[in-house]
């Protein structure tokens, strides 16, 4: 416990922060240094590295995820050997960044998720005693379950720290990050924590990186800069079909995930749609269009009727898709779309730096989700602490 306590007691941490999202693109890490807590909170971002994943761990991530092939002895496995990858993960960021690992004083660390149902049960793997024994550092992970112990989503979990971060007197501001799946938190001007409130906007990449998976058998795993979808045309048949998915029409707070836009639902629409369209990049051109009608769409249903939005601030694997922002462009004429390029900040290490964030307000003690955000029936410390 003393090596906890002289931790919290440093008013400038050297803290690393592990991101693996729903896109399984890799393992980001952000070496911040946060100097105080909570609504004091200063970031400083030092250095950003990305970890690829190994492709035989993203095809038993994916075997894992998927109901059909996944096992308890794949899951069991695979959470010591993620918990192993994120720590190479870690040393090299430290390689990278001329810090020892002995100087590093926390790590905060997502995990992989695996399964999630909202307000029932989660599941993150990556063990973080693997990641504490082979670094040596103090590792705060697990953040979603204790959220959803108190009847929440467990997600979204980073408006937290964007609100933290991007705070406005003058500005309402939305951040919508598109990874995997999409998400927006909306930080009205002037606005207090508890007004703050955020929810999945529905599929980011997810669909758009496995019809391109398909389309490239294999060759290609993303549509680099949207090139793909640029040279396409919207199928209004498979846009409708798409259109007609249930969890469009839910109301925040509310959360999705591979469960119902992942892998599967993805091959079905293009083995059926493969045999309608002439030219199989419109398939990439619509699931693109689809992407960015969800998030235009959810801005009109949920968040414009109470606010008047000035800056949407776009980051996450997603913003480096022309095509896909110049969609939300045009479907949101009127407001200013950017990227976090465009604020001074970087759309791959954001999540990662929320990672960071999360894990010293959580030795500090001190709540870290949003009750309003994802449902649950109070704010509770989000996290395990493992030392």
């Amino acid at each position: 416990m003393e090596k906890l306590f002289n931790i919290i007691n440093k008013n400038k941490k050297l803290i690393i922060g592990l991101m693996s999202g729903t896109s399984i693109d890799g393992i980001d890490c952000a070496l911040v240094e946060i100097e105080g807590n909570g609504l004091n909170t200063k970031v400083k971002l030092i250095n950003f590295h990305k970890h690829e994943m190994p492709v035989h761990l993203k095809q038993d991530i994916l075997k894992a995820c998927s109901i059909e092939k996944s096992s308890t002895e794949l899951i069991c496995r695979l959470n010591f050997l993620l918990g192993e990858e994120f720590s190479k993960a870690i040393l090299e960021t430290c390689e990278l960044s001329g810090i020892p690992p002995s100087k590093i004083d926390l790590i905060g660390s997502h995990g992989q998720t695996v399964y999630h149902i909202p307000r029932n049960s989660t599941l993150q793997i990556g063990e973080p005693s693997v990641i504490a024994e082979r670094t040596g550092i103090t590792t705060v992970a697990d953040f979603r379950v204790r959220d959803v112990a108190a009847g929440g989503h467990g997600a979204p979990i980073v408006p937290y720290t964007e609100y933290i971060l991007y705070r406005n007197i003058e500005k309402t501001i939305v951040l919508q990050n598109i990874g995997g799946i999409g998400n927006a938190t909306v930080i009205p001007k002037n606005s207090t924590i508890d007004q703050v409130y955020a929810f999945d906007t529905g599929p980011g990449n997810m669909i758009i990186d496995a019809i391109v998976t398909e389309i490239t058998k294999g060759q290609k795993h993303y549509d680099e800069e949207g090139k793909l979808a640029s040279k396409g045309n919207i199928n209004r048949e498979l846009f409708e079909e798409l259109m007609s998915h249930p969890y469009i029409y839910k109301e925040p707070p509310k959360t999705t995930g591979r469960e119902e836009f992942g892998v599967d639902f993805s091959k079905k629409i293009y083995e059926k749609y493969k045999k309608i369209v002439k030219n199989e990049l419109d398939i990439i051109t619509t699931v693109t269009y689809f992407t960015a009608k969800t998030i235009a769409d959810s801005y009109k249903k949920w968040i414009l009727p109470y606010h008047k939005i000035d800056e949407v601030i776009i980051s996450g694997g997603g913003s480096y898709n022309k095509t896909l922002i110049n969609m939300i462009r045009e479907e949101l004429k009127g407001i200013k779309i950017m990227i976090q390029e465009d604020v001074g900040y970087s759309s791959d290490a954001k999540e990662a730096i929320a990672m960071a964030i999360l894990a010293n307000e959580t030795i500090h003690g001190n709540f870290n989700n949003l009750p309003r955000v994802t449902g649950a029936s109070k704010p509770v410390v989000l996290g395990k602490i493992i030392f």
